[in-house]
């Protein structure tokens, strides 16, 4: 009979950071900018050539965004896709409690 115990961690709100990578803030801010592009395609429900075809966005960056492969995009060109789909994103600037950890990430 096995004795398997499991430990229970509490991650932060950046799994990226939780699991060490390089830009953790980075790629939480684009993580929740492409979700936002694909919930609001999803609610459109346009399929990826439809969008291309609304947007002028690339059929093949659509479909990047959708598997969640991200390494060509910058912040700035995913707001100006949200902003293609008539979204606007807002910034919030704030100063970081003494001890506290920077977060970065887009509320939407």
């Amino acid at each position: 009979m096995r004795n398997d115990t499991l430990e229970l961690v509490r991650g932060s709100d950046n799994p990226f950071r939780d699991v060490g990578l390089p830009d953790a803030e980075t790629k939480l801010l684009k993580a929740d900018l492409s979700g936002k592009i694909i919930d609001i395609l999803d609610k459109k429900g346009w399929s990826q050539r439809q969008a291309s075809q609304q947007t002028g966005i690339n059929q093949a960056d659509i479909c990047r965004i959708r598997k969640a492969n991200l390494k060509g995009f910058t912040i700035d060109r995913l707001v100006k896709i949200l902003h293609t789909l008539h979204h606007k994103v807002e910034v919030t600037v704030r100063p970081v409690r003494r001890g506290a950890r920077i977060l970065a990430h887009a509320p939407l």
